[in-house]
């Protein structure tokens, strides 16, 4: 009987999955288990092509939103993640750490993003925004599933940031994190997948969607 993850979309909680090393044993059992959904992990670890759809709809929240007329300017700035990123030292980290600094940046966007919102009037800009919230939280949510660490995870971090009064800061900044570090996670876990399957003697349970 296959295991559903429905992304709740009210902030509570989601199942967490404790994944110990060495390698990806449990994240394969995991994958193996999971329904597929429209994000689901599966789809998001064995499928490029669901990363590039979101990639996709970051960038046209970032058009719709330009295309207001008068962009508002925030009264309260809201702190934005610093989401720019170097290859060579993202390579050197470990998964866990890859995700948490992830989880992070995310967290500090659906904040932003939130207070974004009670400023904002204007429908052109309060539609994507909306969106974006959604986004932004089902990621957090979902990106919370996966640990290779005991114990759940606690959004106690600082990521490097900084303060921004304009709105389409928000959409460039979660456009940015969705084309380089979300992919890259993604990406990289798909990586190991394959070799963990090679190590086997067989390949991976990682197939078309």
């Amino acid at each position: 009987m296959a295991l559903g993850l429905e992304l709740p979309r009210d902030g509570s909680t989601v199942p967490k999955v404790t994944l110990s090393p060495p390698g990806l044993l449990l994240l394969t059992s995991f994958l193996l288990h999971v329904e597929k959904g429209r994000a689901s992990p599966t789809r998001l670890v064995c499928d490029n092509r669901l990363i590039q759809k979101y990639i996709g709809e970051a960038k046209d929240m970032e058009v719709k939103a330009r295309q207001c007329q008068a962009l508002p300017t925030l009264s309260c700035p809201t702190v934005l993640p610093l989401v720019d990123l170097s290859l060579q030292q993202w390579k050197s980290k470990s998964n866990e750490t890859k995700r948490r600094e992830i989880l992070c940046d995310l967290a500090l966007l659906v904040g932003a993003t939130a207070g974004a919102q009670g400023q904002v009037t204007q429908e052109c800009v309060a539609k994507p925004l909306s969106e974006l919230y959604q986004r932004t939280n089902s990621f957090l949510l979902l990106l919370q599933t996966f640990s290779w660490e005991a114990g759940p995870w606690e959004p106690d971090c600082s990521p490097r940031s900084m303060e921004q009064t304009h709105v389409s800061s928000i959409f460039i900044t979660y456009r940015q994190l969705v084309q380089g570090k979300l992919r890259f996670f993604f990406r990289d876990l798909a990586e190991d997948l394959r070799k963990q399957g090679h190590g086997g003697g067989r390949e991976p349970q990682c197939g078309a969607q």
